[in-house]
């Protein structure tokens, strides 16, 4: 097969022919169709997250089509259409996966990360871990629901019922869930890097109430705002538009040093809280919302081969929602 690999000597992946994987006990090998292209694949290759296997084949936004079943598979066919997270398998009996919060597992595996991803023609995956996918979304469109949409469906979730919701980062998370928080009835104001007329004009497009640069203050109050872009001086700005009692979440994986603030602005029972990974349930929970609610995923389309290119272009700022690996 043929995959684009990160080998850890720089920040470009090698085109590589590659011996097609064997699926094991509870595995299912996939032909893959299309995978997203996520900030955390950025952060892979830029050497900011710690311990990844080397070599190791990105992507974990991974829609592909049964070719094989491992021994003792239940619930899943040759033929079946599955999707493949960044979870890719945990150890089941720490004191996190006992208590139902998998997503804080002491010794995980992920997609792309620690195992290999969907940046090739075929994928292995823990079939456990995978999820079906709404049939009313094509392979291109489906493949950002699986780490855009689960993590910011688990974003959101941390908002509790906030109403004046704030997207700090509008990129593939946050044009996703400000569609479910608009489904929901919330009200929904985006920041945007300053002067992004375009990511603006896709807010504006799916019908939030405001939108703007990360350098203004939204027209009221927000009881909660969640960020997605990883820049932690966002942290303070997203406090200050917060109400009392507000909350704000932080959705990524990594994110820069969040610079000190006065005490005044936490002060009011504000709270700051991270978000680490996604559980099974989670994913399972956001697939009903996005076969209820039909969301408008915007795409940005790349050949494999061109799989640094999309990198570039995400890290740049120039895609407009979501990037996706076509194979």
């Amino acid at each position: 097969m043929k995959a684009m690999v990160f080998d850890g000597t720089g920040p470009r992946l090698k085109a590589m022919d590659m011996a097609d994987p064997q699926p094991g006990p509870g595995e299912i090998l996939l032909d893959v169709r299309a995978c997203g292209v996520c900030r955390t694949d950025l952060h892979l290759v830029d050497a900011e997250l710690p311990d990844p296997k080397r070599p190791v084949i990105p992507g974990h936004e991974i829609v592909g089509v049964v070719s094989e079943l491992g021994e003792g598979v239940r619930g899943i066919g040759v033929g079946d259409r599955v999707g493949v997270p960044w979870l890719g398998r945990t150890c089941r009996h720490c004191r996190y996966c006992l208590s139902g919060r998998e997503n804080l597992c002491d010794s995980p595996d992920f997609t792309g990360y620690t195992i290999d991803g969907g940046y090739a023609q075929r994928v292995v995956a823990n079939a456990g871990y995978c999820l079906h996918l709404p049939e009313r979304y094509g392979h291109t469109q489906a493949a950002p629901l699986l780490c855009a949409g689960l993590i910011g469906y688990r974003t959101l979730a941390m908002a509790g019922n906030a109403q004046a919701i704030g997207l700090y980062g509008f990129g593939a998370a946050a044009h996703i869930i400000a569609q479910v928080a608009l489904h929901q009835g919330r009200e929904v104001y985006a920041f945007t890097r300053p002067g992004d007329d375009a990511a603006q004009q896709l807010a504006r497009h799916l019908g939030v109430t405001w939108a703007g640069g990360s350098d203004q203050m939204p027209p009221t109050e927000l009881d909660a705002a969640l960020i997605f872009a990883p820049v932690g001086s966002l942290v303070p700005a997203a406090l200050r538009a917060t109400a009392k009692g507000g909350s704000v979440v932080c959705g990524g994986i990594h994110m820069s040093a969040i610079p000190s603030f006065p005490y005044a602005d936490l002060w009011g029972e504000r709270r700051i809280q991270s978000v680490a990974n996604l559980t099974r349930a989670d994913g399972e929970a956001f697939m009903k919302i996005a076969d209820a609610c039909h969301i408008d995923v915007a795409t940005t389309c790349y050949p494999l081969a061109d799989a640094n290119r999309a990198l570039d272009d995400l890290r740049s700022g120039r895609v407009a929602g979501a990037a996706v690996l076509t194979i």
